[in-house]
This record gives structure tokens, C-alpha cells and sequence, in this order.
């Protein structure tokens, strides 16, 4: 799939989300990403398509290929993290600038953040 960051936030939030709680709800959503019930609207409708989240009515939940997904995007998000943090960025910086870097890192680069903080 091309990397689209918008999207990949959305599937990220839920995924914790579904870990925080029983059920995830658009609600939640939005509140976790600061944005409208619109845009979760139009997100969800497009991760529907995709076939990365699937509705029981009111709640959302990730498919299997959906929960892959963002599994793998919120690893990135921590393992860059981590290796800021390690580099010596302040943890508030470092949280920030993964939510940007993870969606752009090359796999290399990304495999050689994973080895580095592995030593």
C-alpha cells in the first residue's frame, strides 16, 4: 500500500485505542486525534474500502490486515522514538518528531534504528 500519514494515524490511534479500551467508537477517535467527527467520518470510509477496519454499528474495529498495519506503523513510531530518545532528545521532542519520521523512515534506516538499540 502507498504510504498515506493521514491514514496511517488513523489505523495507529485505533489500534491503541482498542488496546485502552473494549470498544473503540468514532468519538474516540476524533478526541485522540484532535480533529472533527467529519474527518473520522471520511477516514473510517476510506479504511472501510480498504479493508483495513470493519463496523458493528457504533464501533470500529481493525481487520486483520488493518491490525498488521498498524501494528507495524506504531512499532516504527516506537523504535524511532526510542532511538531519539537514546541520542539524547528530550522525550517530549523525541514522541513528536516519531509521529512525523515514522511514516517517512526507509526500511534500511529503519532496521538499522531496530539493531542499534538492540546492542
Amino acid at each position: 500500500m502507498k504510504h498515506n500519514q493521514s491514514l496511517e494515524d488513523y489505523l495507529e490511534s485505533i489500534l491503541t485505542l482498542a488496546c485502552e479500551k473494549q470498544v473503540v467508537h468514532r468519538i474516540d477517535v476524533a478526541k485522540k486525534m484532535n480533529v472533527s467527527g467529519a474527518a473520522v467520518n471520511k477516514a473510517v470510509k476510506i479504511l472501510l474500502e480498504k479493508g483495513f477496519v470493519y463496523e458493528d454499528g457504533k464501533h470500529l474495529y481493525l481487520t486483520q490486515s488493518g491490525k498488521a498495519y498498524a501494528q507495524a506503523v506504531y512499532e516504527k513510531h516506537c523504535i524511532i522514538r526510542d532511538f531519539l530518545t537514546a541520542l539524547g532528545v528530550s522525550a517530549p521532542r523525541a514522541e513528536e518528531d516519531a509521529c512525523h519520521m515514522e511514516h517517512l523512515v526507509s526500511d534500511e534506516t529503519f532496521a538499522a534504528m531496530k539493531k542499534f538499540l538492540k546492542k
